[in-house]
């Protein structure tokens, strides 16, 4: 291995340790079971040496997943068969997310840098074309993009779970590093009305807001984790199709769904380093009303407890 290599890896690895988010002790906790949950998560994927950051599924049940040490984009046909890349990033591979048109995006930045990403903006966004697997620049000058979200109108939202700044990237390209200013905005998924921006918080007050679009300077809270719930570390999150927020618990190693604002049951338990979770699509494959987890550990698990 190039000392290079080594050296980013082993950024990578005190970037994440230094933001707890590596395996520790789970933090007890007294929220119920979900009704029908309980269920042993389910290994469907490994990705040995990898620390997967992103996670997206297409319309062919096709799982898509990033890993920060390689900066890799890789591809699961369906779920037990072998992942294999298909692109690389410029850094650090971040989070996934589906643009209107069905070309995916792919951000970078998700390695040291994320740190002093409000200063640098050293952060961006590539377009893969899942088809062809060509790539292209899609945005440039960004905090982060540990979180991505799109709305129906193309308008794309970035966040840095390290920093306080959120992008948005508006249909014609023009890119605003600074749309709104939210300590360890983690995570980024629109609900069904393109109203609100739901982020997880990290590392800062930890839990769960929701942003007003039309108002970003007014974000509500929905969920305040409290003592040692405080060192959960939530991380990529999802939305049900109850409009219903479902959070990954790094530390704690916990998929959650909040019920109403400050409750929240668990959906499943005993997969620490969760980073990010999702709902499948289609017929076949990673199919819809099934969802998934990856997480620092290489690993993707289903969650039966999560089916709907």
């Amino acid at each position: 291995m190039k000392i290079s290599t080594i050296i980013r890896r082993s950024a990578v690895v005190a970037m994440l340790c230094a933001g707890a988010a590596v395996v520790q002790s789970p933090v007890a906790s007294a929220a119920p079971t979900c009704a029908g949950a309980g269920a042993t998560p389910v290994k469907v994927a490994q990705i040995g040496g990898a620390a997967l950051e992103g996670l997206a599924v297409d319309g062919l049940g096709r799982m898509y997943t990033t890993d920060i040490f390689s900066s890799r984009v890789y591809r699961i046909d369906a779920p037990g068969l072998t992942p294999y890349p298909i692109a690389t990033v410029p850094g650090g591979g971040g989070a996934l997310a589906w643009m209107p048109d069905g070309t995916l995006l792919v951000g970078y930045g998700a390695n040291p840098l994320v740190l002093v990403g409000d200063v640098v903006k050293a952060a961006g966004i590539v377009r893969l074309n899942v088809d062809t697997l060509a790539t292209s620049t899609f945005a440039t000058g960004l905090s982060a993009a540990n979180g991505l979200a799109v709305a129906r109108d193309g308008t794309v939202y970035a966040t840095n779970d390290f920093g306080s700044l959120i992008g948005q990237i508006k249909p014609d390209g023009t890119v605003n590093p600074a749309w709104a200013r939210f300590p360890s905005a983690n995570g980024a998924v629109l609900d069904e009305a393109g109203q609100y921006l739901y982020v997880s918080r990290t590392f800062v007050n930890s839990g769960v807001s929701r942003i007003p679009i039309a108002n970003p300077s007014a974000p509500e809270s929905i969920l305040d984790l409290d003592g040692l719930e405080s060192l959960s570390a939530p991380d990529g999150l999802t939305i049900d199709p109850a409009g219903k927020a479902v959070v990954p618990f790094n530390v704690r190693g916990q998929i959650v769904r909040i019920e109403a604002p400050g409750q929240y049951c668990v959906l499943g338990s005993g997969i620490p380093t969760s980073s990010v979770v999702i709902y499948g699509r289609g017929d076949q494959g990673f199919s819809a009303g099934r969802l998934f987890r990856a997480g620092f550990d290489g690993a993707v698990y289903e969650i039966p407890g999560g089916r709907i």
